[in-house]
């Protein structure tokens, strides 16, 4: 039996237990900490978040940043982990606010440390995903006279943050206490309100860093009231979608016989609702549902009897292209990834309404456009079900050619014995164990996932970079989806992995386990789709850039499991049966221009000019 909790060393116990423990044994101090100006000032900023409901902070190592690394590091209710790399760090943050729809605190030191955090807070920016962004700071009296460590950082981020406030030198005054409670609050509000994004506080701190006693703020403990100081603060309702401005009626949307439904990325809070609420549009519309790779639709399939996965194949076809002209589309939220798909939308210009409860301008199309500021749930609340009307022809022919397209692809890929990229898409959408989080890097990945993911039951949520479409940040952010006791799956090529090796430094604080299927094709196997493919030089070295890297002993390195997968039953094997902790990598080498040729072959491919990297 083992020694009762009070007997084993404090230290070794989790912080939450640890702070309950020391609770009852009338030792814990509040979470304000008195010790100095900067921890006491600190521990506000922290202390309040967390009573609105932060529950991690992701924190770099530094030294200007030493008061908001401890305080978030004691705090009891707040996750605190420690990351190495900044840009890791920022995208593990995205990820795991993206997967929890609530806003993550993102830490650094002073210097160029948050300058690494910005292409995080664009993609924050671009897909509405709420990060709180604390930069520690010189001073004022140290900027602008070669202080070590100094930039201006003032909007560091420009106009892809909601909101940017430098908060003053801390204080020990009791209203400057209460300014910074506020500016906690207002910040916090800011990141998902009216639209979620980062938010950016610039936290200046003077001397001394490190937790030392100033008496003086110590005796300030006497008389400060926790309990009256907090009161009001609780955990923000905000995140539930709000009514939009315009009331919904049913004559809201058009009641055509040639309408279309197009589903484009998503990733939303209950996806089961999200995808329900779409079915009820649809049968109650009797329009067809296109739904894009990137949304969770194609996953929850035995919900919509009108789902059309293969529109992308069956619009490549001339005949079906002009047979199926629609008169309306319905768009819910943004534009799928298919270049056919866009390119027959600019052509035949149809009537289009866009449902989406943001305020972006998500038509770049251009087409005749009415943006209804709803979601997709309130305008299925809103139009009453009726029963599902009969297929009529224009509805029948999307339904007769989705059939035969899936055929055809099943047909195709089904006895596939070399080694073609698209069919690891395929077969990840037929063998992932129920309810897996997918992340999918940006390139060649999304576009095999939009051409050949099947339809099925297994409630698959991909998870994805779609803001700003790069390639930076792929596996932190993959890591932190799946951070929280969760198996997960991150399907990428070999140049968006390598682009973020030190996330591989997050392995040791993951809970949870992500397995890498690896693509090495040893290039952007994009690029071999663009019209610069034929030009050689300098094609090779300087748009395919291939790196020639063993990956099994990069796997030794950080200690990843490494397995090289031999036949596509091993990967079916691999896939469909995830560990629950660390981190796996299986490789599945392609060759890019062999693909390319086959793509083309088979898909009639068309360079998708303008989209290279992403």
């Amino acid at each position: 039996m083992g020694k009762p909790l009070f007997f084993q060393p404090m230290a070794d116990l989790p912080k939450q237990v640890r702070y309950n423990a020391e609770r009852l044994c009338g030792e814990a101090s509040m979470p304000i900490d008195f010790r100095n100006l900067n921890t006491l000032w600190a521990s506000i900023l922290v202390e309040t978040l967390a009573r609105l409901g932060l529950k991690v902070a992701v924190v770099c190592p530094g030294s200007r940043s030493a008061p908001l690394a401890i305080a978030f590091a004691q705090h009891p209710d707040i996750e605190a982990i420690p990351v190495l790399d900044e840009r890791s760090a920022s995208f593990f943050a995205l990820g795991l606010a993206r997967r929890s729809h609530t806003p993550v605190a993102l830490v650094c030191s002073s210097g160029t440390a948050g300058a690494n955090f910005y292409s995080a807070v664009i993609e924050a920016h671009e897909s509405q995903v709420p990060l709180l962004v604390l930069t520690a700071d010189r001073p004022p009296e140290l900027r602008d006279c070669n202080a070590g460590q100094t930039i201006d950082q003032q909007k560091l981020f420009g106009d892809y943050v909601r909101w940017y406030h430098e908060l003053a030198v801390p204080m020990a005054d009791q209203t400057m206490l209460a300014y910074v409670r506020q500016m906690a609050v207002h910040a916090w509000a800011r990141s998902h309100s009216p639209n979620a994004g980062a938010v950016h506080l610039n936290c200046p701190f003077r001397d001394p860093l490190a937790p030392v006693p100033q008496p003086e703020v110590t005796q300030l403990r006497q008389g400060f009231s926790e309990a009256h100081f907090f009161a009001g603060l609780a955990p923000s309702q905000a995140f539930e979608v709000g009514m939009g401005s315009r009331p919904i009626s049913c004559s809201t949307l058009p009641w055509v016989e040639r309408g279309i439904i197009i589903a484009g990325p998503a990733q939303p809070e209950d996806a089961e609702a999200y995808c329900k609420a779409i079915a009820h549009l649809s049968k109650t519309l009797g329009y067809p549902v296109l739904a894009e790779g990137l949304s969770p639709l194609r996953n929850y399939a035995a919900l919509n009897p009108y789902l059309i996965a293969a529109y992308d194949w069956i619009l490549r076809d001339s005949v079906q292209r002009e047979m199926l002209v629609p008169e309306v589309v319905i768009r819910i939220g943004e534009t799928p990834t298919s270049k056919e798909l866009r390119s027959w939308l600019q052509q035949t210009q149809p009537l289009q309404w866009v449902i989406d409860a943001g305020d972006r301008n998500l038509d770049p199309l251009h087409l005749r456009t009415t943006h209804l500021d709803h979601s997709v749930e309130e305008v299925a609340q809103a139009i009453a079900p009726s029963a599902t009307p009969a297929p009529g022809n224009y509805l029948s022919n999307w339904l007769s050619a989705e059939v035969h397209a899936q055929a055809s692809i099943n047909h195709i890929f089904s006895p596939m014995q070399e080694w073609i990229e698209g069919k690891v898409a395929w077969m990840l959408s037929r063998s992932l164990p129920f309810k897996t989080p997918l992340f999918i890097a940006n390139s060649m990945p999304i576009r095999d996932v939009e051409w050949f993911w099947q339809p099925n039951q297994l409630q698959v949520q991909p998870y994805f970079n779609r803001g700003a479409n790069g390639i930076d940040g792929t596996l932190s952010t993959a890591l932190g989806v799946v951070h929280g006791d969760r198996s997960g799956v991150l399907l990428t090529g070999d140049l968006a992995l390598l682009h973020d090796t030190n996330g591989l430094l997050i392995g040791s604080k993951l809970r949870g386990h992500l397995t890498i299927v690896l693509i090495n094709n040893n290039g952007g196997g994009i690029f071999e789709t663009l019209a610069i493919a034929q030009f050689e030089p300098p094609f090779e070295d300087f748009f395919a850039t291939p790196q020639r890297i063993e990956f099994a002993k990069l796997c030794a390195v950080y200690g990843v499991e490494y397995i090289p997968i031999q036949s596509w039953k091993q990967l079916e094997q691999c896939v469909s049966h995830l560990p629950t902790s660390g981190i796996r990598l299986l490789e599945v080498r392609c060759d890019r221009k062999a693909n390319a040729q086959w793509l083309r072959q088979t898909l009639g491919q068309k360079a998708p000019e303008g989209q290279a990297k992403g």
